[in-house]
């Protein structure tokens, strides 16, 4: 049994939703890596044209994760959410990373709906998971760093996390080194967040592209369920 929680925020953030998902057998192909990179490009085009009409300040997405960013202590315009941070690689010409496959895929997923996504290696992760708020004993191994380098998060700081470990610090800014997809990632797990009043309807968008990329691209069926105020513990 696979299980989310984020019982700990949905009283202070109650628009806060999570699409939980888990795509077992990664099998990637020739056919499927230029899949997801037609993917992947397509995207970045619709985004030069979104950036171009307007500042990403004023996307009620970017202007929501601020919002929640500042509610738990995090001031700081270095620290942006994850979907922030890849519309200002593109508006800076950079487009987005090449990585790997999923990671590619996910990336384009969370520009495409202007949501957060991040992944994690299922073997990798110690099962429960839950977003919640920091605690004393919490480690985060920083991997924007090289070498990866023991950062744990601040008091009353919001995190993604397992049993053992933070698998993201600051709600959605940065992952942990020892869970992170790798090339021989064969079974993914998913999330992808909103705060947005529309935000069923945004990870039904998400989620059914993920499930048919996955599908298309690495011959897997995804599985997905959504945590919110209303059901803050789910299960796959």
């Amino acid at each position: 049994m696979i299980e989310l929680s984020i019982a700990e925020l949905v009283e202070r953030f109650p628009g806060f939703r999570v699409a939980f998902g888990v795509i077992p057998g990664l099998a990637l192909s020739a056919r499927g890596a230029a899949a997801v990179e037609a993917y992947v490009a397509a995207v970045e085009t619709e985004a030069r044209r979104l950036l171009g009409a307007g500042e990403i300040a004023d996307l009620p997405e970017v202007a929501h994760w601020r919002a929640a960013y500042r509610a738990f202590g995090s001031k700081k315009t270095s620290y942006r959410d994850a979907c922030e941070a890849l519309l200002r690689r593109i508006r800076g010409g950079e487009g987005l990373p090449r990585v790997l496959p999923l990671v590619d895929l996910y990336n384009a997923i969370s520009i495409r709906h202007r949501v957060p996504v991040g992944a994690d290696d299922l073997s990798l992760v110690a099962l429960p998971c839950a977003f919640r708020y920091s605690r004393p004993g919490d480690s985060f191994l920083d991997g924007g760093q090289s070498p990866p380098a023991s950062d744990p998060p601040a008091a009353g700081e919001v995190v993604y996390a397992d049993s053992e470990k933070c698998l993201c610090r600051r709600w959605n800014w940065r992952q942990d080194a020892r869970s992170r997809i790798r090339p021989d990632t064969r079974d993914a797990l998913i999330v992808i967040q909103t705060l947005e009043a529309d935000g069923p309807a945004r990870l039904a968008r998400a989620t059914e592209d993920f499930a048919v990329l996955a599908r298309d691209a690495f011959a897997a069926t995804s599985r997905w369920a959504v945590a919110g105020a209303g059901q803050p513990v789910v299960r796959l």
